[in-house]
């Protein structure tokens, strides 16, 4: 969409991009912001401050499964369909999802999207952060589309589950790519949510979220397949995304469909199931 010589990703789009086009009916404009407590930023304050016009705001903790007792599990899709058909959306439009600092949680709405069956979903580079900074337009008035029908394709197999994450664990049937910092990863760090055990599964791989963008733009194609070769990725093969969890397991995931890579899949439930049960194995330290 905004990929010059193809040297940036196909699911970016420049605030200019967006900027020119905040009057066309067919692009339909998501905040999908959403923060850890520990970075003391409330989303849904922020988006009724000030947001970008015509945009909605996209509740990643209420648009999800609330009886996995895991955190913006992965809703239904009829539930998502009613949810985002109420925003004012089909899957037929053009799709923009922002978030604040930018390739931070917008991918995660990006994915979900996508893989219930719309088709033209973009992120878009540098965040309101980014869009705020270069004086771009805001609003702080409440958009109130009419609501629209979103005809939901689910495509189950862009998801692993519990059960497929211990096999491919067990058997290394897939890399396994972590996104959550590499002292949570070790285990040097305390995990952010309670009860949930230090470490990474056993063969995974440490991605950090952050080493995807830069002051909240997705690095260049060249930049992205230099970062998953020193991390030990190998892009013939297949790949699954996991985090905290999964939320910022989908900035892989876009990194890796940015280069062409189609077979991955995300671990939904991500270290919030795998490290806070007692019967799967978990690696600590840098051996």
């Amino acid at each position: 969409m905004n990929n010059e010589n193809n040297k940036r990703s196909a699911f970016i789009v420049s605030p200019d991009w967006l900027e020119q086009r905040l009057d066309d009916p067919s692009v339909k404009i998501v905040d999908a912001a959403w923060y850890l407590p520990a970075q003391k930023r409330n989303p849904k304050a922020e988006y009724q401050a000030a947001h970008i016009p015509g945009a909605v705001f996209f509740d990643q903790d209420a648009i999800a499964d609330q009886s996995s007792g895991l955190p913006h599990t992965l809703p239904s899709p009829e539930s998502f369909a009613e949810a985002v058909g109420a925003m004012g959306i089909s899957e037929t439009d053009t799709i923009v999802v922002y978030d604040g600092p930018g390739i931070f949680t917008a991918p995660r709405v990006w994915w979900l999207f996508r893989i219930m069956g719309a088709r033209n979903v973009f992120v878009l580079d540098g965040g309101m952060d980014g869009w705020k900074a270069e004086g771009r337009p805001t609003t702080a008035e409440i958009s109130s589309p009419a609501p629209r029908s979103f005809h939901a394709s689910f495509d189950a197999k862009a998801v692993t589950s519990f059960e497929r994450m211990k096999d491919i664990v067990e058997n290394r049937l897939a890399q396994v790519a972590d996104a959550r910092s590499t002292g949570r990863f070790f285990g040097e760090e305390p995990e952010p949510r309670a009860g949930m055990r230090s470490g990474h599964m056993p063969g995974a791989l440490s991605l950090p979220s952050g080493t995807f963008s830069e002051a909240g733009k997705l690095k260049d194609l060249d930049a992205l397949r230099q970062t998953f070769a020193e991390a030990g990725i190998d892009l013939t093969k297949p790949v699954v995304t996991t985090c905290g969890s999964g939320v910022t397991a989908a900035i892989i995931t876009l990194a890796l469909q940015s280069l062409g890579h189609t077979d991955n899949t995300l671990y939904d439930g991500s270290w919030s199931e795998w490290g806070s049960r007692p019967d799967t194995p978990v690696a600590i330290g840098r051996e």
